[in-house]
């Protein structure tokens, strides 16, 4: 059994959907589970038309029309009759999100994200899995959410491993080619949950690991895993192989090739991870597995943007000690805040976070309570794995650094 995984830049347009038949063309399509995300920037139209539903009712309607739109754009692109059934699936997905704007009556933002944010998924696995089957590629779409069980913590569920490794064992058939949701799971109650933003490889990892299965390939716009993101870095390089341990470490500082919870189940049964580029479906890519850490060793460099740098000191000039520090992380705790960096002297402490939450202020406001509080916004995070001091020094330059932490593989750098 492999597992395949197709982002939303692979199958932003009619090209794209067709490129993904070639590629599984070219590299077989037997025992195939397909996870798939959403089209193009669904997921960030999504979020548009989600605050339009808070926010803006009067927009509202304008953003739903924008999504609708350009998915019909790519269905007239795929299918000559119109009268294809696939575009009365798509609608029926459609009236479903419309229905649920109009008879939900809670106020949860985390809860309606999740209830509405996968008509992404859902409307692309559809479009996908009908034009397979048009082409001759006759596959099973599967409703993801019959088969990964978390709890209900809206935004950034919990994988329920045991109920999930059960459904998938006991009813999925791994003879045919499946087509399948990033991204989304569902809670006790069946309501939709997501995995985080670019959970669809971690979808992909949560099968791979309940099938046993041969190998998982993500494919990109790019040829494999580069030593640095091409839109940030100049002359990005190809990275052929990684360990898993390395690739933790590069996943854990924010490398948006592979995401964070990705890798864990693989390692757990040394499942071998491909990430190869869906233009050159036959190039080697890079292969995450066991063995060498990192070939070439070369400078990584990974860069979070609109960070928050926080710098505490005590109202009184005392030693920041464990009980303070406790207090601090208790405070990040409750204000869910992601935290990147964190540094500490005798009488300061500065933390970088990530306000996935939109609960920076309130945060500040009872930090002050007992601290001297600092606050920079939109700062940026520069992570260099294997470093030296040619690549430190040209990261620096022309940058106000507001912080920097040095350990034995890893320097990072918070600017301004």
């Amino acid at each position: 059994m492999r597992v395949y995984k197709f982002g939303g830049a692979s199958v932003k347009d009619a090209k794209g959907v067709k490129n993904l038949a070639t590629v599984l063309k070219t590299t077989g399509y037997e025992n195939t589970l397909v996870v798939v995300s959403a089209m193009g920037k669904t997921t960030n139209a999504m979020e548009v038309v989600i605050k339009n539903y808070f926010e803006n009712k009067n927009e509202l309607q304008s953003s739903i029309h924008e999504v609708i739109k350009y998915h019909n754009e790519i269905l007239l692109d795929l299918f000559d009759n119109e009268r294809h059934q696939v575009f009365a699936a798509v609608k029926a997905l459609f009236d479903e999100m419309a229905l649920f704007f109009k008879s939900n009556k809670s106020p949860d933002y985390n809860y309606v994200y999740d209830q509405t944010i996968g008509f992404g998924e859902l409307i692309s696995t559809t479009i996908i899995s009908y034009y397979l089957n048009e082409i001759g590629l006759e596959n099973t779409w599967l409703d993801v959410r019959d088969y990964i069980k978390t709890d209900n913590y809206y935004r950034r569920a919990n994988v329920n491993w045991e109920q999930t490794q059960d459904n998938i064992s006991l009813n999925l058939n791994r003879s045919v080619l499946n087509i399948t949701q990033g991204f989304l799971g569902s809670d006790a109650n069946n309501f939709t949950t997501t995995l985080g933003r670019e959970g669809s490889d971690y979808t992909a990892a949560i099968f791979a690991y309940c099938l046993n299965a041969e190998n998982v390939t993500i494919w990109k716009d790019v040829p494999g895993v580069l030593n640095a993101d091409p839109r940030y870095f100049e002359n990005a390089q190809l990275l052929h192989q990684i360990s898993y341990r390395e690739a933790i470490e590069l996943a854990f500082y924010g490398a948006s090739v592979i995401h964070p919870k990705t890798l864990q189940p693989l390692q757990q049964k040394e499942i071998p991870l491909y990430v190869k580029s869906f233009l050159n479906p036959t190039a080697q890519g890079t292969c995450v597995s066991k063995g060498e850490a990192i070939e070439p060793e070369i400078p990584c460099f990974i860069v979070k943007k609109n960070q928050i740098l926080i710098s505490l000191s005590s109202l009184d000039f005392s030693y920041i000690v464990e009980e303070n520090i406790s207090d601090i992380f208790s405070l990040l705790h409750l204000y869910k805040m992601k935290v990147d960096v964190i540094q500490n002297s005798a009488i300061s402490f500065s933390v970088c976070i990530d306000n996935i939450y939109n609960n920076r202020d309130k945060l500040i406001q009872h930090l002050k309570a007992k601290f001297n509080v600092t606050c920079h916004d939109n700062v940026s995070l520069y992570t260099i794995r294997h470093y030296n001091q040619a690549a430190i020094k040209e990261l620096e330059r022309d940058k106000t650094v507001l912080l920097k932490q040095l350990t034995q593989e890893t320097v990072q750098i918070v600017t301004k």
